[in-house]
């Protein structure tokens, strides 16, 4: 369980977790994936958290610009040895590298982002996804070793998620049998890659190949930016950072531009696509193959997306029993404000989506995993369906958890504006992931595409997983029940209509004489909105999936509980899309009605459990990083000792008071 502090635990909380009906650590070991996993994750944390060295003396917040880069690097390079050695321990695994490179550890050691996290999540896994069997012996171990650091260079200044786009070219020269890289135009320099500015020395770029005079499209290349043993830019390299952003500012992101670099042709990655010594251009079988390293870190990024989600919610619920706010009756005490309905509006929603979003997370990196092996034995069959489920869950979990914790934030009132809060940081992180690694609107429409283009040929669905229910949905009434099942059918109704009647538009354009590309544009707001919906049939059936499978392993307690957020997240997601609804389906106005008091009765059904949910989230004080989320519910003396620590506080003057503010009240008189 999470750290205590010596501090005596504010009687709030304890009462609360008297009340709690269920075993709060069966909760943690069902989400950790059983006990053994449970312990592991102690350990883990106890490995990194309790080494000295990664502890900073000042808080990062007072740090400039340049030293919180530089305290990062020096924390990431103790991080990542430390992850070395326990890969040489035989303690080896995925895990560590999540917790490290996420939301969980990650976020805890390095608050505002590791300039290294691109070198293990991208550019690693493209060497492997992306090289032949040569190439990843020439470069795999070295990355592994951090003999060389690198990233993945594929956005530019003038193009993001479509990346056909990309402006970069790499022309083969077969007489020197290398490819010479420039950068065009301003607009072609590539922009956002983390650890570019400084940090790494190689890096894969991702460019249009052209090859005796004809662009074959983007293909990724390595590429040496800094020398190894000086660290200063190669001759044509332009490289440096961007400068400070919301959040993140310690990941060091960069820009390059190239002036005829040029590389040898072995450096292309080859897995897929070739050029040969002469320059014949040999095609992959499939141009969805290099997007592989994408489609990873968005799988990932789900997953990412609830484990800020239950930071948020632990320090946001945590601080809701600890807060007395008003009065409800004018002859009572002020309340807890976790007490006022509005605020378990904006709390166990969210809560509840937290373990949403965790089975959706579970379910698409098995399927992440079984697609990629399906892909080593030549099978494609399964990779569109598979991209489609990652653009769309990436776009749903992370809009709604960016959504979700500014709404938790706000629901701290003024003291979740401090920085000491940990949520704005923690905003900061979570509003990134909208954008980064596909923007949002564009991810919801490649999914649409696939949408649209199995509506088309509902025949050939059988093999496909996500989109069953196109087949099985009729146009017939589904009169009101209260349960998930009769939600899910009534959302999976909902999201075929709209894909029909989206699909429908497109065709009734074209017929008018709109060219396809220009019938699509003008039907996107309601492809849009198909592919949102889809996404959330396919989290409330895994949420609910994940639910049943768990009935015969836990207690009837403990099963109550997950019955319940289950109910809570398929009705809030009800009557989130309660207007298309009424709009495609035969509810009433009276079921919305049914729907609203269903919400209202679950909120009074979690509140004894509130904070024994968040409690079975585990976290512990160093990776909550705040003053109001803290286990022991010290809110206030916390909040004090936080602001100890600013160096303004250091001395009781100001030398800014000599300087300034006494000549200036001075010359008032």
């Amino acid at each position: 369980m999470a750290s205590t502090n010596l501090k005596k635990v504010n009687p709030d909380l304890l009462r609360e977790r008297n009340k709690c009906t269920f075993d709060r650590l069966e909760l943690t070991h069902l989400l950790d994936g059983g006990a053994d996993k449970t312990e592991e994750r102690h350990s883990r944390e106890n490995f990194f958290l309790e080494d000295p060295e990664l502890r900073s003396n000042v808080p990062p917040e007072y740090l400039g610009h340049k030293e919180k880069y530089e305290e990062a690097v020096r924390k990431a390079c103790i991080v990542f040895k430390k992850v070395q050695e326990l890969q040489n321990a035989g303690k080896g695994g995925m895990e560590n590298f999540r917790e490290i490179l996420g939301g969980q550890l990650g976020s805890a050691i390095l608050k505002d982002g590791n300039p290294l996290t691109v070198h293990y999540v991208m550019f690693i896994p493209t060497l492997m996804g992306q090289g032949t069997i040569q190439q990843q012996a020439e470069w795999i171990q070295r990355a592994w070793n951090c003999d060389i650091i690198g990233t993945y260079a594929q956005t530019e200044l003038g193009h993001g998620t479509f990346i056909r786009g990309l402006e970069t070219i790499a022309t083969y020269d077969p007489k020197t049998e290398e490819f010479v890289l420039n950068s065009p135009t301003i607009t072609s320099y590539k922009w956002w890659p983390g650890g570019l500015g400084h940090s790494a020395n190689y890096a894969v770029v991702v460019a249009q190949l052209h090859t005796k005079g004809v662009n074959h499209g983007i293909h990724p290349f390595i590429v040496q930016l800094r020398d190894e043993e000086t660290h200063m830019p190669l001759q044509g390299i332009k490289i440096g950072e961007i400068g400070c952003k919301l959040g993140m500012n310690a990941t060091n992101n960069g820009y390059l531009g190239f002036e005829n670099v040029r590389i040898p042709r072995i450096n292309m990655l080859m897995k897929n696509s070739q050029v040969l010594p002469d320059g014949t251009y040999v095609q992959s079988p499939s141009s969805k193959l290099t997007y592989g390293t994408m489609i990873f870190v968005r799988v990932v990024l789900v997953q990412d997306a609830a484990t800020y989600l239950k930071k948020a919610c632990t320090i946001a619920t945590r601080y809701s029993a600890v807060r007395h706010q008003s009065k409800i009756r004018p002859d009572q005490p002020e309340p807890q404000i976790m007490d006022y309905l509005t605020q378990q509006y904006k709390l166990f929603p969210n809560i509840a989506a937290c373990f949403a979003f965790q089975y959706a997370a579970n379910w698409l990196w098995d399927t992440y995993n079984n697609v990629t092996g399906e892909l080593e034995t030549g099978q494609l069959d399964n990779l569109p369906e598979l991209h489609a489920a990652a653009c769309v869950l990436k776009a749903v979990s992370t809009s709604d958890a960016a959504q979700g914790v500014e709404t938790l934030r706000l629901s701290c009132g003024g003291h979740g504006y401090m920085t000491a809060s940990n949520l704005p940081s923690t905003y900061g992180l979570v509003t990134a992931m909208v954008t980064y690694e596909g923007e949002n609107t564009v991810l919801f429409l490649q999914t649409a595409r696939f949408l649209i283009k199995c509506w088309q040929n509902k025949t050939k669905l059988q093999n496909l997983t996500t989109i069953r229910y196109f087949e099985q949905v009729a146009r017939k009434s589904l009169p009101f029940q209260k349960s998930v099942d009769w939600i899910l059918s009534i959302l999976q109704q909902t999201t075929a209509k709209m894909v029909d009647l989206a699909n429908s538009h497109i065709n009734e354009r074209q017929r008018k004489g709109m060219v396809y590309e220009d019938a699509w544009n003008s039907t996107s707001i309601e492809l849009v909105r198909a592919a949102e919906l889809h996404g959330r049939v396919i989290i409330v059936e895994t949420f609910k999936n994940a639910v049943e499978m768990a009935r015969p392993k836990v207690s009837k307690e403990l099963f109550a509980v997950l019955e319940q957020l289950l109910q809570l997240y398929a009705v809030s997601t009800a009557i989130r899309c309660s207007g298309d609804f009424l709009r495609f389906t035969d509810i009433q106005g009276r079921d919305v009605e049914m729907l609203q008091s269903w919400l209202e009765e679950l909120l009074t059904l979690l509140r004894p459990n509130a904070v024994g949910i968040v409690d079975a989230f585990d976290f512990r004080d160093e990776v909550l990083s705040s003053a109001l989320g803290s286990y022991d519910g010290n809110v206030y003396e916390r909040l004090l000792e936080e602001a100890q620590k600013s160096p303004l506080n250091a001395e009781p003057v100001n030398k800014s008071f000599k300087s300034y503010l006494k000549p200036f009240m001075k010359s008032q008189l």
